[in-house]
């Protein structure tokens, strides 16, 4: 039985949504061979570093890469845009695909093993990579793998009522990304009394704050050293010179970071270190300042007050896509960023804790055991493999 974990991205920040599971399930000796398959340095990098020890005594790492010249024209000229490698990956070794009996992935894009190439064979497991509220993680792709891992009741209810995933192939197994977390880190700032906000933007131009205000939300805490930031975006905003999405075809530039934001005391920039990935911010800030990305319910795990920004002005009150909206003030303007600060501060306790905490429990099923040992149960049970049941201890008599 081989088992393989595709890491297929420009950035690092799926890695630990499936690779906590590929090592629980390594250490289960269930006699299947796990493979892990990443496609560039940077990507090989971060699983060894992660993995450290288990490679070469349980799992096996398998770089990925583009084979033919066709290939490589394509992503190389088209790389400045668009993630073409992330898609020509497949056709280019389909010897490795085929020699697999289950496929674990963190997102979507694979399922072209199944549409195109035909892999009809091929087990396909998604464990997602967040617990946020955005339509595109509950568009019907979801129905064409086998069995999908969520975090809890809330994705496993709109993949089942919104893109139809039959109830039998989703399983609720928590959060395997905190198995991995790291401590609270906040590079370059002082460890004062002061505040300390994660200023999260998303990367898609028509939801995001930043393309519209992210400069004077900047400007702002330079003229308010009372407050410390933390500026830490999504890790794909700045990894290319423009953004292309496709859940709404939109392009945008994230455009050049001035440097009276770079001197600026008690502002710390990361345009996408390992750091933004790890749950080191969202652990180390007071306060979450953002938009819609999925991180802020990383950022609940320690109920905190949170602050939105409605760059879009959009009707967000009783849309499922903004749920998370309700944790916090949310604010179309950065005039109002001070008041706005100030009343998520000294409403949290009474008014947004309680709702932070209803939102958090419907997100995340977490439970003693880990959820990495959850996942790695539910994807031996699509294997067709045993998983080892705990051994009892035998009373005196």
């Amino acid at each position: 039985m081989r088992i393989g974990f595709l890491f297929n991205h420009d950035q690092v920040h799926q890695v630990a949504h499936s690779l906590p599971i590929a090592l629980a399930l390594a250490r289960q000796g269930t006699g299947a061979e796990i493979i892990l398959a990443t496609t560039n340095p940077r990507m090989q990098a971060e699983v060894t570093r992660l993995a450290a020890g288990a490679i070469g005594r349980g799992v096996t790492l398998q770089p990925l890469t583009l084979k033919s010249r066709r290939s490589k024209i394509i992503a190389g000229v088209s790389e400045y845009i668009a993630p073409a490698a992330k898609l020509l990956i497949y056709g280019d070794n389909l010897d490795f695909f085929r020699s697999l009996d289950v496929l674990v992935v963190a997102e979507k894009t694979s399922l072209i093993l199944k549409t195109r190439y035909g892999l009809d064979h091929l087990k396909m497991v998604h464990t997602r990579h967040g617990a946020g509220d955005r339509a595109i993680g509950f568009d019907p792709a979801s129905a064409l793998f086998d069995q999908v891992l969520v975090s809890g009741p809330k994705i496993r209810d709109r993949l089942v009522n919104e893109a139809k995933v039959p109830c039998d192939r989703v399983s609720i197994v928590g959060y395997p990304k905190f198995d991995m977390a790291e401590p609270a880190r906040a590079h370059g700032l002082i460890d004062d009394d002061r505040p300390i906000v994660l200023y999260n933007p998303h990367v898609s131009p028509h939801l995001s704050s930043w393309y519209k205000m992210g400069r004077q939300v900047l400007d702002w805490f330079v003229e308010h050293e009372e407050y410390q930031l933390i500026f830490a975006p999504h890790v794909m905003l700045y990894e290319r010179p423009f953004v292309l999405t496709i859940d709404k075809l939109r392009i945008d530039r994230a455009g050049p970071i001035d440097q009276r934001y770079l001197r600026a005391p008690n502002i710390h920039i990361d345009l996408g270190s390992r750091a933004s990935t790890t749950m080191a911010y969202t652990n180390r800030a007071d306060i979450y300042l953002g938009d819609v990305s999925s991180q802020v319910y990383e950022f609940l795990y320690r109920p905190r007050p949170c602050v939105f920004l409605n760059a879009h002005k959009v009707a967000w009150r009783g849309d499922a896509n903004f749920a998370h909206w309700a944790a916090g003030p949310v604010i179309d303007r950065v005039a109002d960023l001070g008041a706005a600060l100030a009343t998520a501060r000294s409403e949290q306790t009474d008014l947004y804790r309680p709702v932070q905490e209803r939102l958090f429990r419907y997100s995340f099923d977490l439970r003693d055991t880990p959820s990495s040992d959850r996942a790695a149960k539910a994807i031996a049970e699509v294997a067709g493999i045993p998983w080892p049941e705990p051994q009892r201890a035998f009373a005196m008599a």
